[in-house]
């Protein structure tokens, strides 16, 4: 299999990849190869490095869920960015398309978050819960195809899940998740969202850094930017983000 990730941004300390829906980011029970497995094959390969390659992993994205992933190749790397992670320097945005209208244009949305490691699944309450972790995300509409909604989703918190059962919670879940409220799964087997942009200080270079991934080169995404004329829209936003 060719490596299912393209590089975003590439140097000395940093591998930036978007990944493809359904590779875990971290090998797990299933014994299934993830990305970092063929990152480190990557780098070994391009690099010509004997012996075992290292790889940290600062953060992961659900199994089902495409894009951006940060890398780190040196462990100073690996520690500056999970410092980084702690205090909330990293701006992370992601898109979700949704089933049902949100009830506004723009907002914000505050839970308490369990986990049930058992079933790997999360509850979200309207409350603080003394068993929850508090759990904030921003959202705002980009656009609409029939029923489904496209929105920018800009988590506060970084929680299992947190997007996922958020706006399920709102009454909009995500398209294709049916662990969180969607009728039926994609024929892929992905869920629509994607981690879509990152934006933090480079931990060695102290260089601002801006990484955008293009949304999957699936029909259904094709035909959402098709349809409500989002094509442009997503150009115009990458020549933002580059400029």
């Amino acid at each position: 299999m060719q490596n299912p990730f393209d590089v975003i941004y590439e140097d000395n300390h940093l591998l930036i990849v978007n990944k493809v829906s359904g590779l875990l980011v971290q090998g797990d029970k299933t014994g299934d190869r993830c990305l970092a497995d063929y990152a480190k094959e990557y780098i070994k390969t391009k690099y010509d490095k004997p012996g075992a390659v290292y790889l940290g992993i600062p953060h992961r994205i659900d199994r089902p869920v495409s894009g951006l992933v940060i890398l780190a190749r040196t462990s100073k790397a690996l520690e500056r960015i999970n410092e980084l992670f702690r205090t909330r320097d990293i701006q992370k945005t992601y898109w979700a398309v949704v089933r049902r209208k949100p009830p506004e244009k723009q907002g914000k949305l505050t839970h308490w978050l369990i986990k049930d490691n058992a079933k790997n699944q999360v509850t979200a309450y309207d409350y603080p819960h003394p068993e929850g972790q508090k759990a904030e995300l921003k959202y705002r509409v980009l656009g609409k195809m029939n029923e489904l909604w496209l929105l920018e989703v800009n988590p506060i918190t970084g929680r299992p899940h947190q997007i996922r059962v958020q706006l399920a919670k709102m009454g909009c879940p995500i398209r294709g998740d049916v662990k969180y409220g969607y009728p039926r799964g994609n024929a892929e087997g992905d869920i629509n969202l994607h981690a879509r942009k990152v934006y933090f200080e480079h931990p060695i270079k102290k260089e601002s850094m801006i990484c955008v991934a293009s949304v999957p080169q699936t029909a259904f995404w094709e035909e959402f930017l098709e349809f409500d004329d989002l094509r442009s829209k997503e150009k115009n936003m990458e020549n933002w983000y580059e400029g």
